[in-house]
């Protein structure tokens, strides 16, 4: 070889190497996270933000841009506010809605005795007294209206006065949670009109209208029992909204409702396997745009709204692919703003042809990172349960994979129980981060996962130590087959639903893993029972409470606690525990670690006192994952 080809091969080489860089956490935690806002009122733009964290100081800076929905170089914005349409302002522009605090009960030591300055003490006499990762104080979010005149907002009135209920919704509702009818005068707001120990049991939020000319308050979903959602209107006075049946079950099938004042329809009741995520209306009032989970991926939809005719709403498919559409930014014309990831790929902005389907990348937020990353072949495998089923799994191989070689393997267990397992891109259980550290991934689109159909979401409730573990098992047992699979460093690793899976695994999983991994897992379910907030998840999906013996599916699912079988276990487990999780309280994880310890397991625990279910802080991020991958490397090797 001349020495010009030499030097062209080595520049090759160097080029290949750079673009395989593996992803570690610290380069995670760089990437900006993008997240749309909304087109500007003329529809040639679109606003979004970039959060960017920064480890050092341990917080984030966010930034506003706008770009052309041709594409272009984004220019940064001091504020979006007279780009976008006010969606809180009135019609007609004489009133604005807002949202606040009233605080409506003495719970706190000094709300009851005032001399007593130095109390930090609280007094309950019903259930949620406390949700998510915070205690409830006697204060309840309420919506407000007030007039507007010169763009000034006057004295603003309580539309619910006295009212010991929250619109928002706590702990995770939003501006989306109160809206404007189109006509000005009236105001539509989610709630769950129940308080204490009713408040808990339930999941029956409604559609509340309140007219501002008379103040009078009507219910628009009475006869609906469950969820009820994310109400918008288009510009015609319909509204739509999203919608499960059943009370207390919270993860029921998720369909999107549409009325027309008159009559409701439903427009996706016609698909089993259809679960909305979210939507949209398109701009014409003529039909409706939205994403939902299908076969491990999350994609773009249309349905029809055929008003008061007899047509059938008609449901289109509009992406397919190895992606996940996230969200809905916009519509302009026959162009869609959408939101898209994948294992690979971070949170960008992409336009849709509404004509044919194709999508085109419009920010471009992190590709100068991704270049030179090393990119991870994520592959559809499709398994036979052991009651004949095909349940699709997920694998996902390191940068470079080499099928001649052996690779350490771990098999991912999701959360939820009944959450979709798709092209996701997590900052903490990030499926190209662990590939990119030398594994193998396995994650399974196990028993309780929408996207395939209603039966096979629903078939874990009641059954959490059934079916999913059997599942769970096919899943590593097929790809293990595999002789690049080294069946001697097989891990199992989980958060929440798949912390527990990792729990119950322990004391069945006869030899074929090497190392656990369980993050704010339910380990025990009496005491999950007695301490857990949302008393109607535990109520549908454990049956019930322990102590009625007369309910049959109950005491089968107690009877599978993980608790019940640490006899078995025999495998280094590590223990991750956030101190302000009250859906998975601190006595879960506490209590296996203790267990593993006083068995003489080889254990660790990881306590986080002030992450509640998830990690959110950078530094407590980088701790974990910096753990996470220490104790495989410990274990496996």
């Amino acid at each position: 070889m001349n020495k010009i080809g030499l030097m062209s091969g080595f520049l090759l080489l160097s080029l290949a190497t750079q673009a395989q860089t593996p992803l570690t956490p610290e380069q995670l935690w760089k990437w900006g996270r993008v997240s749309g806002v909304g087109l500007s009122k003329d529809k040639q733009f679109v606003i979004y933000s970039v959060s960017t964290p920064d480890a050092a100081e341990n917080k984030s800076t966010r930034k506003t841009y706008k770009m052309p929905l041709t594409g272009g170089n984004p220019v940064e914005i001091p504020n979006a506010d007279t780009l976008l349409v006010n969606s809180k302002i009135s019609s007609d522009g004489k009133h604005i809605l807002s949202s606040d605090a009233v605080k409506l009960e003495e719970v706190t030591g000094i709300d009851k005795y005032p001399d007593l300055k130095k109390s930090n003490a609280y007094v309950y006499t019903s259930l949620n007294y406390r949700h998510w990762d915070t205690w409830e104080d006697g204060q309840f979010d309420h919506v407000f209206v007030a007039p507007l005149t010169n763009g000034k907002a006057g004295t603003a009135k309580d539309i619910m006065p006295g009212e010991k209920f929250d619109c928002p919704q706590k702990p995770f509702g939003g501006d989306e949670d109160y809206i404007w009818h189109p006509d000005g005068k009236h105001i539509v707001y989610v709630t769950k009109k129940k308080t204490g120990t009713a408040y808990a049991v339930s999941t029956n939020t409604d559609l509340y209208e309140y007219d501002i000319t008379t103040g009078k308050t009507r219910n628009l979903t009475e006869e609906n029992k469950g969820y009820d959602v994310n109400p918008e209107f288009n510009a015609k006075g319909q509204l739509a909204w999203l919608q499960m049946k059943r009370d207390g079950y919270e993860a029921d099938k998720q369909d999107l409702i549409v009325s027309n004042g008159v009559t409701k329809l439903n427009l996706t009741q016609q698909r089993d396997d259809i679960h909305v995520a979210g939507f949209k209306w398109s701009q014409d009032g003529t039909s409706l745009f939205f994403h939902a989970p299908i076969d491990g991926t999350i994609q773009l939809f249309k349905v029809t709204y055929p008003g008061l005719t007899k047509m059938m709403p008609i449901i289109t498919q509009i992406t397919k692919g190895d992606f996940d559409i996230t969200g809905i930014v916009g519509q302009s014309g026959n162009t869609l703003i959408v939101s898209r990831t994948d294992m690979n790929h971070p949170t960008e902005l992409y336009t849709v042809d509404l004509t044919n389907g194709s999508m085109r990348q419009l920010t471009h937020v992190n590709d100068a990172v991704l270049k030179t990353t090393g990119i991870c072949k994520t592959e559809r495998r499709f398994v036979t349960t052991t009651d004949n089923k095909k349940m699709l799994v997920w694998v996902i191989y390191p940068p470079g994979f080499d099928a001649s070689k052996k690779y350490p393997t771990l098999l991912y267990c999701q959360g939820g129980p009944q959450s979709p397992l798709t092209q996701m891109y997590s900052y903490r259980w990030n499926f190209q981060l662990m590939a990119s550290q030398g594994y193998i991934v396995v994650a399974p689109n196990r028993r309780g996962m929408p996207g395939h159909g209603t039966q096979w979401n629903e078939q874990v409730s009641k059954d959490w130590g059934g079916q999913v573990i059997q599942d769970y098992l096919s899943a590593i047992d097929d790809v293990s087959k595999e002789p690049y699979v080294d069946k001697n460093r097989r891990g199992c690793v989980g958060p929440s639903f798949g912390g527990y899976s990792v729990f119950a695994l322990a004391g069945v999983h006869n030899k074929r893993f090497k190392t656990f991994i369980s993050h704010d897992g339910v380990f025990d379910f009496k005491s999950m029972y007695g301490t857990t907030e949302e008393l109607f998840f535990v109520n549908w999906d454990l049956g019930g409470p322990y102590w009625d013996k007369k309910n049959a599916a109950a005491q089968r699912t107690y009877s599978q606690s993980p608790s019940n079988f640490v006899d078995k276990w025999d495998t280094p487990i590590f223990i991750i525990q956030g101190g302000r999780d009250y859906r998975v309280p601190i006595e879960q994880g506490l209590q296996a670690f203790q267990v593993a310890q006083l068995r003489g397991i080889k254990s660790k625990l990881l306590y986080l006192p002030d992450e509640n279910h998830w990690v959110l802080s950078a530094q407590n991020a980088l701790v974990w994952q910096r753990e996470f991958f220490s104790w495989l490397k410990e274990t496996l090797n």
